[in-house]
C-alpha cells in the first residue's frame, strides 16, 4: 500500500516567507520517520497520516524562526502534544465504517508487528510516547524529556512502568516449544 505522508503541509493561502524550500526539504527527508512515530502512537495508518499533517501544519510558520537544526525536535514535540490532545478530546470507542473489518488476524505475522502494535496500544499514552521516543526513535532520556516537556525522572519512571507492562503483555508472550 503506497502512502504519502504529506501532499502539502502548508496551507494553500499561506504567504511565501522564503522558508518554503527548507520546510519542503525537511518534510521529504523526515516525513516517513515522523509517520512511523505517529503510527506507533495511534496504531492506525490514516490517523498517523492525519497526525503528521496536523503537526506539520502547526509548525510550518515556525520553520523560518527555528531553523533547520532545531526544527525536528520542535515538530516531534508538537506531534506528541497533538496526539495527547486528540486523545483527551475525541471519543475513542466505536468508529462507524461502511464495511465490517476482517476479524481474523493477518495470515503472515511472522515478525510479530501486529502483536507489538496491540501491546503498545494497551499502554497509557504517556508511557507509549516515552517508549516510542526511547526505543523506536532512539532518543536519550534527556532528549525524550525535552521532546515531551517532562522531567528526566518522569521519563525513567514512565519507561520502567511501560517495559514492565510490555513484559507481562499476553500479546508479546511466545509459547516456548518443548524442543527449545
Amino acid at each position: 500500500m503506497e502512502r504519502t505522508v504529506v501532499d502539502r503541509a502548508m496551507p494553500e493561502d499561506a504567504v511565501d516567507d522564503g522558508a518554503d524550500h527548507g520546510f519542503d526539504a525537511f518534510v521529504v527527508a523526515r516525513g516517513d520517520a515522523l509517520w512511523r512515530s505517529a503510527w506507533l502512537l495511534t496504531g492506525d495508518h490514516q490517523l498517523a497520516e492525519d497526525l503528521v499533517q496536523t503537526a506539520l501544519a502547526k509548525c510550518w510558520r515556525a520553520y523560518g524562526r527555528i531553523g533547520a537544526d532545531g526544527f525536528e525536535p520542535y515538530v516531534r514535540r508538537v506531534l506528541f502534544t497533538t496526539y495527547v490532545s486528540w486523545w483527551r478530546r475525541k471519543w475513542r470507542a466505536e468508529r462507524p465504517t461502511e464495511h465490517l473489518p476482517e476479524t481474523a488476524a493477518a495470515a503472515n505475522d511472522s515478525d510479530g508487528r501486529n502483536d507489538l502494535v496491540e501491546a503498545l496500544g494497551r499502554l497509557p499514552r504517556g508511557q507509549r510516547a516515552v517508549v516510542v521516543l526511547r526505543y523506536f526513535e532512539d532518543l536519550t532520556e534527556q532528549q525524550t524529556a525535552a521532546a515531551l516537556g517532562i522531567s528526566t525522572g518522569t521519563v525513567k519512571s514512565q519507561c520502567s512502568r511501560a517495559l514492565a507492562a510490555l513484559r507481562s503483555s499476553p500479546h508479546l508472550r511466545r509459547e516456548e516449544s518443548p524442543h527449545d
